[in-house]
Formats: structure tokens, C-alpha cells, sequence
């Protein structure tokens, strides 16, 4: 239940669960949100108008994980994920317009337009993939807790896996040496009812993913990821307890995405009634609205005012994004090693 109530300096807020949520916190929240779920939808379209190529995992239902994690964490603290990244980079505070002309395969693309929309990274902001082998990130993620402890940096790594990929045997390995070694890692579940086309109940004995850290002693919690107070208070938690020194934690958000698995994906699995059931029951954005109008701090008309905004700001991006130039073909020999030796390994054509 949400409140308003007033800080200490006067200024109106929201308490949820016992935390207080300030109004530019909270509008912070909507407009990702929100921005996210726009940004998804050009990149839909732009999809089925052939200007993206390639696999394309849309995130629309699944903004509340993505932002409210990012409020509960630190910029220094390193994050990764699967390949459904779009929201995630965003949510982390990357360039909209490198992350548009990387799905686009431009130039000035998040990584110079070789990864597309499976293969963010940003180094600068601690934000090490989007990974397209399901499972992959989270041996990765391991290496980063390691390198953490071992130098003692009070970093956490987030790492993010979907309920399909927690079926992988090199996530169980990870599980057993992040407990062993008490590494500051949090393993984070999105939990969208669906790995590919097959439903969680026909891929998992055990449905209850929160508890697959229990043979490796690793505590575990389920969390709503429709509602983004919820994700950032949980979140917090978790990531305080990885910090702390107590360990790893598990926790899996559940939530839904709207879309099918990838852009491929005719979803006829699902049905239409399930789907509407998520979108007009339990969606993200309507429901901190909701709450914000409440409670008094926001205006049905504000919001609509911001919509117009953020489609407009979504509509520019895309539009710059694709005017960029495709990256030069010897782009393609570039960041293969991290220390480059093209005298040995000369790209095609090159003179001398």
C-alpha cells in the first residue's frame, strides 16, 4: 500500500512498504519506465520495416525489473544480463541513440555496430553485456564477483538470467562457487512465464525458482518485478546483503513480457485473454501511476503530456540513429583482442 506523506524538508512523497520515495525519484521511475516501453516499440517497428536485422528480444512488460534495479544499485557496480538488454542498458543511463543505431548496425552503435541487439556493453558504466548464449553471463558474472572480492572493491556484480537459462548446468556451477567463496554477487530471475515458447511449469520441476540456491546455502526471495517500488526496495535489500560480505542471493522477479520470445515469435501460446490479463491488471506503468495519482503527486493529464514528450524524444533518436553510416568494413578486425596485434593478424587488404 502506497501513502503520501512529507519529508522532513516539506517536500511531498511516497511511502511504500515503509520506504519513502521522493517525488523526483518517483517521476524518474515513470519516465524510464515509460521511455523504455516507447523505445521498445520503435524498435518493433523499425524491426518489421527490415531497418533491424538479426534476432531482436523486446522487453515491453518488463520495465519495472529493469529501473527498479537500477535505482536499488551503485554506477560502480557491474551488471550483465542475457540478450532481451535493450531495457537494461537503457535503464543503466547509456546513450538512447547508440543503443538505437547499435540495433540498427550503424557506426556510432553502442559497440560500433558489430554486437546488435543481443550485445550491448559499456564499459564506462559498468555494464558488461548483453550475452546471446543462454546461461552464458552467469559464469561471467561469477569472474566479476571473483575479481571484486579478490580486490576488495565493495563492488557488487547483478546478474541477470531468465527462467529458461536458470536450467543451465554452468548456472549451478556458478551458484556452488559464488557460495563457497562468499562472493558479492546477486543472481536476479526475470521470471516472464516463458523460456522461448515452452511454459515454466512444462521446463521446471521445481516452478519456485527462488529456492534453486538452497543446496548451495544460498537464500533466496520472490519479488513482484510488475511493480517498480517492490523491484527497488527487494533490490536493495539483496544487493546490501551481497555487499555486506554475507554472500550471493538469488531472487527471481516475477513478471511478463507482452511480446512474443523475439520478433520471430507469433506467441501463439499464449492466449489473448492471458496476455490482456497481464497488461491491463498488473502492467508497470500504469500501476506507479496509478499510485502517484493517489496519492495526489501526479495528474492523469501530466502523464499524458509525457507520453507525447517521450514518443517525440523516441521518434528523434531513431530518426538520428539511422542517418548515421555503416561501420567500415575494417572496423570488423578491431577490439578482437585486448591488445591488438595486427601485424600478425592483418585484415584483408590492408597495405603492407
Amino acid at each position: 500500500m502506497a501513502t503520501k506523506e512529507e519529508n522532513a524538508s516539506g517536500t511531498p512523497a511516497l511511502v511504500f512498504e515503509g520506504r519513502e520515495h521522493s517525488l523526483e525519484s518517483l517521476h524518474e521511475m515513470h519516465d524510464m519506465m515509460l521511455f523504455i516501453r516507447r523505445f521498445e516499440e520503435k524498435a518493433g517497428q523499425m524491426y518489421g520495416l527490415k531497418k533491424i536485422g538479426g534476432f531482436c528480444h523486446l522487453c515491453n512488460g518488463q520495465e519495472a525489473v529493469c529501473v527498479g534495479m537500477q535505482h536499488a544499485a551503485r554506477p560502480e557496480d557491474y551488471m550483465l544480463t542475457s540478450y532481451r538488454d535493450h531495457g537494461h542498458v537503457l535503464a543503466r543511463g547509456s546513450d538512447p541513440t547508440a543503443v538505437m543505431a547499435e540495433l540498427l548496425g550503424r557506426a556510432g552503435g553502442i559497440v560500433k555496430g558489430k554486437g546488435g541487439s543481443m550485445h550491448m556493453f559499456d564499459a564506462e558504466r559498468n555494464f558488461v553485456g548483453g550475452n546471446g548464449i543462454v546461461g552464458e553471463q552467469v559464469p561471467i558474472g561469477l569472474g566479476l564477483g571473483f575479481s571484486s572480492w579478490y580486490r576488495d572493491d565493495g563492488r557488487v556484480t547483478l546478474c541477470i538470467m531468465g527462467d529458461g537459462g536458470i536450467n543451465q548446468g554452468g548456472v549451478y556451477e556458478s551458484f556452488n562457487m559464488a557460495a563457497l567463496w562468499k562472493l558479492p554477487v546477486v543472481f536476479l530471475i526475470e521470471n516472464n512465464q516463458y523460456a522461448m515458447g515452452t511454459s515454466l511449469d512444462r521446463a521446471s520441476a521445481e516452478t519456485h525458482l527462488f529456492k534453486r540456491g538452497i543446496s548451495f546455502k544460498i537464500p533466496g526471495m520472490q519479488i513482484d518485478g510488475m511493480d517498480v517500488l517492490a523491484v527497488e526496495k527487494h533490490m536493495s535489500e539483496a544487493i546490501e546483503h551481497a555487499r555486506s560480505g554475507q554472500g550471493p542471493i538469488l531472487v527471481e522477479a516475477i513478471t511478463y513480457r507482452y511480446r512474443g520470445h523475439s520478433m520471430s515469435d507469433p506467441a501463439t501460446y499464449r492466449t489473448r485473454e492471458e496476455v490482456d490479463e497481464w497488461r491491463t491488471g498488473r502492467d508497470p506503468i500504469a500501476r506507479l501511476e496509478n499510485q502517484m495519482i493517489e496519492a495526489g503527486l501526479a495528474s492523469e493529464d501530466e502523464f499524458k503530456q509525457k507520453d507525447r514528450e517521450i514518443k517525440k524524444r523516441v521518434t528523434a533518436i531513431a530518426k538520428e540513429a539511422e542517418a548515421q553510416p555503416e561501420p567500415d568494413p575494417a572496423e570488423m578486425w578491431t577490439d578482437v583482442y585486448a591488445n591488438p596485434i595486427e601485424d600478425a593478424y592483418p585484415y584483408p587488404g590492408k597495405v603492407g
